[in-house]
């Protein structure tokens, strides 16, 4: 009993209060024993952190892809339809004198004079339609419904343009399909007068959300405006926390881009509608500047804190982003392929679900109530000088695309070519030596497995539904990335370097047999 109550009485005086609250004190970390994993985390938030450089990089590209698609509205498409209608005039008059058979116009030639034809139409139906009164009756709202009624235009240009590309695809189609083909079609007519009420209905819708971004930025209190901008934040709740691949990841980078271009459009014909108000005075201006810079930012930091917290989320390698740059450049490159099936401009915009046609209705039907042209000599000098700015903006917009995409594309198929140098772990200059010849994959054409080949730019996984945003004349098999473009190229230089390869081989087992003799 005595050693039992002993070490009752050791046991209580080893453990007591002040020694439970000291160990507190002395505690330290041991982070070096799990090294890995502390080192990937301080990884993960310099990751998080260079996203808004990433994402920025290819928005900005984007977005010079979308400008491009713009301006060719107002700069090329007129000249284009010049000579398409001095073709059909020549070919007419022909067809009369001669009394043969004329000759038709090309399929581009006819999609350019149907093209400008819907965009007069349309432009000559939206000019006696009144902004002013729009402006009124919307500012005379309250608050809640123009937050809604914003919310329902946003809503209704997403599925716009979702389905509006199909409807001016099926026109053209339409006009330029061949005799030989079978026809089944309600006729060039019909399909016209649905185009243009489509691109009618559409440039509307794009005008009442210009009206309200006006009437939120022109407000006294600016609660509008807050609201709106709230808005970005329900957004990060609707996608954050959804399971994302780079796929999907694509489709909606591509959305922010289109979407981030049509508010800075939006933007700009508030500013030309309020600076005519206030006589262009420069004190206005950049009252104005700064409420647009507060749209456009709050846009900006809820797209990288989007994009950083999926890629987070979903463990997506910053890298991704430079797939979706190179993605766009073989955009560019098939673009300007003698036998591409859209313009040169309006590949990429596609791609990313972007209309230029009803923003260009609606930024024709602002400038000329706000800019007025009479007959004078002045006024005709200011329109060319203003045509040929807009036709070297551009130029230059489209020297810098596809002066990038050029040199994407060299980098990419030079980092292919170095990579089919080396084949099982076993570099070029290792197998040149060597008397045998290693064994070469032998390379899959495109024909042959159509359905689950991988994409040489990003490994996409199965494709689920398409969302809402997605363009839907871009096949779902191809909506990840582009893969079938040059490919022809990338297959001649892997050919000469399997065949530099094997010369060098020969060469070198020749010298070696020589020496053994």
């Amino acid at each position: 009993m005595g050693k039992v109550e002993g070490s009752i009485k050791k046991s209580s005086n080893s453990g007591s209060l002040w020694d439970f609250i000291s160990v507190e004190f002395k505690r330290g970390y041991s982070l070096e024993n799990d090294e890995k994993e502390f080192s990937d985390r301080r990884e993960k938030v310099y990751t998080f952190m260079k996203i808004p450089l990433e994402v920025e990089r290819f928005m900005f590209y984007g977005f010079c892809q979308c400008a491009d698609s713009f301006l060719f509205v107002y700069t090329f498409l007129p000249l284009r339809a010049l000579v398409a209608l001095k073709s059909l005039i020549c070919s007419s008059l022909s067809k009369f004198k001669n009394k043969r058979k004329h000759k038709r116009l090309s399929a581009a030639e006819t999609c350019d004079l149907l093209k400008m034809a819907v965009l007069i139409t349309c432009s000559m139906m939206l000019l006696p339609w009144d902004t002013s009164m729009m402006y009124h009756v919307i500012k005379s709202q309250s608050v809640i419904k123009l937050y809604i009624f914003f919310n329902m235009l946003e809503v209704g240009d997403r599925l716009f343009s979702s389905f509006g590309q199909d409807i001016l695809d099926a026109l053209f189609w339409t006009a330029t399909e061949p005799k030989t083909s079978r026809r089944e079609h309600f006729g060039v007519l019909p399909h016209f007068i649905i185009a243009v009420f489509y691109v009618f209905l559409h440039s509307i819708l794009v005008l009442c959300q210009a009206t309200t971004l006006n009437v939120a930025i022109n407000s006294s209190h600016k609660a509008l405006l807050a609201i709106m901008m709230s808005n970005n934040f329900v957004e990060l709740k609707g996608s954050v926390f959804k399971k994302f691949d780079k796929t999907n990841l694509f489709q909606l980078s591509c959305s922010d881009v289109r979407e981030r271009f049509h508010l800075f459009i939006l933007l700009l014909i508030v500013v030309v509608q309020t600076m005519k108000e206030y006589q262009w005075t420069s004190e206005s201006f950049w009252e104005l500047m700064l409420d647009c810079m507060y749209v456009m930012i709050s846009e900006m930091l809820i797209d990288w804190t989007k994009h950083a917290f999926i890629t987070r989320f979903n463990e997506i390698n910053l890298s991704v982003y430079s797939d979706y740059v190179l993605s766009f450049a073989y955009d560019t490159a098939q673009s300007r392929h003698k036998k591409a099936f859209t313009d040169h401009s309006d590949l990429v915009a596609r791609r990313m679900g972007f209309i230029p046609i009803p923003l260009g209705v609606v930024m024709i039907k602002v400038l000329t109530r706000c800019v007025s042209i009479d007959g004078r000599l002045a006024s005709i000098i200011l329109l060319i000088f203003t045509f040929t700015c807009l036709v070297t903006l551009k130029i230059v917009n489209l020297v810098y695309i596809l002066g990038r995409a050029c040199k994407l594309i060299d980098l990419h198929k030079t980092s292919l070519i170095k990579n089919h140098h080396i084949i099982n772990g076993i570099s070029c200059q290792d197998m040149a030596t060597s008397p045998m010849r290693p064994p070469i994959r032998k390379k899959q054409s495109w024909s042959d497995n159509k359905e689950n080949k991988p994409s040489p730019l990003i490994e996409v996984p199965p494709l689920g539904p398409t969302p809402m945003f997605a363009n839907s004349n871009v096949d779902i098999k191809e909506a990840c990335l582009n893969t079938q473009i040059l490919e022809d190229i990338m297959e001649s230089d892997l050919t000469h370097s399997e065949s530099d390869l094997n010369l060098s081989m020969i060469r070198d087992a020749d010298t070696m047999s020589t020496k053994s003799a």
